[in-house]
């Protein structure tokens, strides 16, 4: 009895489970990233914390790992995604960054030349100074200026000065405290090492300056001036906005392009396109041939769209206009023909992409 049992129970038909299957055909994603994307990355990448790329090679760089972690692994291969993200805009390239070249001492003629009697200056009479001091200034000259300031007292300063939008402007300058603050206390000065990690430093101390987050509202724009030090000392300035709750990098949208290949995502060249909407003449001409039944051809030439075609005639139709109108066609760029589908009583413009192998056309 004990066999027969275990024979009956290793009969008993077992629960059918379908098996995931792939999707049958490949997918065109396109979208913008968002934070939360950018947040897909490792805690330790800068884009995670900054949500926008430094260079196009790093958005060609990671974002394959946003895709890989974003997307369903069931896509097939071939499936591509457009995808629009924050490219950071460069620091302010300024005319002259070597510091011994922007760094400058007021002297007592300068002062007397500036209109002070007094051994110092005021906010608006050292602007007055810089115009006489540089009466031809570059485009983005930097000025690193130590000089007496008086406010009620004397104060000797040291302050950074843009000449922007054909005028000269007091810029934020990091000090001695706020170097220490980021563990550059040593030399006072930033390197290659520290440069993903700058826009945060910058923002926390604009943050923490009262004479600026007192008054800092969503748009504003500070450029900050910075010692760094590559094979030599220089003063550079990077442009940082407000958008109501920190301080970032200032970026652009830029666009990559990107393929789903042996299950990897990668950046590629985007495929040429070329859209082609029908014309008259291209109607003439298919009307004209023996493509497609009489009664599609009949009823494209007296309405001039497109109604109840069957697929491989739309396809041959539109074969024969681009033959005719691209003698030349361009291997792997893309054709998009727009005609009229006549549907749900209406006319929609439609699209149809095709692609030429080198010896023949073919819809996509």
């Amino acid at each position: 009895m004990a066999v027969a049992i275990t024979v009956f129970a290793s009969c008993q038909k077992q629960p059918y489970v379908t098996p995931t299957s792939p999707l049958t055909k490949a997918a065109a994603l396109t979208f913008t990233l968002q934070a939360s994307d950018y947040q897909l990355l490792p805690s330790s990448d800068y884009p995670a914390t900054q949500f926008s790329f430094n260079s196009t090679a790093d958005a060609d760089n990671y974002i394959p790992l946003i895709l890989a972690a974003k997307e369903s692994a069931l896509l097939n291969n071939g499936s591509t995604a457009t995808v629009t993200y924050a490219l950071a805009t460069p620091s302010v390239k300024v005319a002259d960054s070597l510091y011994s070249d922007v760094t400058y001492t007021v002297t007592s003629a300068d002062y007397v030349k500036g209109g002070s009697y007094y051994g110092d200056f005021s906010a608006s009479q050292v602007l007055n100074f810089l115009t006489l001091k540089y009466p031809a200034p570059a485009t983005n000259q930097l000025v690193v200026l130590s000089y007496v300031l008086y406010t009620n007292t004397d104060n000797n300063v040291t302050n950074s000065f843009l000449y922007l939008h054909g005028a000269w402007q007091l810029i934020y300058q990091v000090t001695p405290a706020e170097y220490t603050e980021a563990g550059e206390g040593k030399y006072d000065q930033f390197d290659a090492a520290d440069l993903t990690k700058l826009p945060g430093e910058f923002s926390f101390f604009l943050k923490n300056d009262i004479s600026i987050a007192d008054t800092a509202k969503a748009g504003d724009v500070e450029y900050v001036s910075y010692s760094y030090y590559a094979s030599g000392n220089y003063q550079k300035v990077m442009a940082l906005t407000y958008d109501g709750s920190n301080w970032g990098i200032i970026t652009t949208q830029a666009t990559g392009s990107f393929l789903l290949k042996n299950g990897t995502w990668a950046a590629v060249l985007p495929v040429p396109t070329i859209t082609h909407t029908l014309t008259a003449a291209d109607i003439t001409l298919i009307t004209n041939s023996t493509i497609g039944t009489s009664s599609e051809r009949s009823n494209t030439a007296k309405y001039g769209d497109f109604s109840g075609w069957a697929t491989a005639d739309l396809d041959a139709a539109f074969i024969l206009v681009l033959t005719a109108d691209y003698p030349t066609p361009v291997v792997g760029d893309n054709y998009n023909v727009v005609y009229l589908n006549y549907t749900g009583g209406s006319d929609v413009p439609t699209t149809i992409t095709f692609q030429w192998s080198g010896t023949a056309w073919a819809a996509k």
